[in-house]
């Protein structure tokens, strides 16, 4: 079963935008992703856009979102990533929180640092929550590589 995962930022133009691509991309199996803004921005930064295009992962059909919308249905896990205190109406939910720099007004190279960085932290959350719920993990791939090398032509 699907767990309903919310990834909160401040605007949900980026770092949100950011997890909620991932996990669906990564975490398909495992979570059902929504993200939010504690006080929404009126579109996706075009920064963050292009830099989850560099991985294959759209957010043309993405836009921000207020946390009333993304709490129905209740999420299972919220996912902090604002820096800032959880309004009142998410009491009582699971939650957990990722220090991740906001790269709002940045430059593209600090919104690539920050995809790399929200990346792993989604495919950590994506392994956890296999591990709960029974999913082998895939092994990891630990042999040495052989390459042949010769010559070309």
């Amino acid at each position: 079963m699907k767990q309903r995962v919310l990834f909160v930022c401040v605007g949900n133009s980026c770092r949100s935008q950011m997890a909620e691509g991932f996990a669906r991309a990564y975490g398909h199996d495992v979570i059902e992703p929504v993200s939010a803004g504690l006080s929404p921005a009126m579109l996706v930064d075009p920064n963050t856009k292009a830099v989850m295009g560099e991985r294959g992962i759209s957010l043309d059909a993405h836009f921000p979102k207020g946390i009333e919308e993304a709490m129905t249905p209740t999420p299972a896990l919220i996912v902090n990533m604002s820096g800032a205190a959880l309004p009142h109406q998410v009491a009582g939910v699971a939650s957990e929180a990722w220090r991740v720099r906001d790269p709002v007004g940045e430059v593209q190279g600090v919104h690539r640092e920050v995809r790399d960085e929200v990346e792993g932290l989604v495919m950590n959350l994506v392994l956890r929550l296999r591990q709960r719920r029974g999913t082998p993990v895939p092994p990891s791939d630990d042999k040495p590589k052989r390459f042949k090398f010769g010559r070309m032509g």
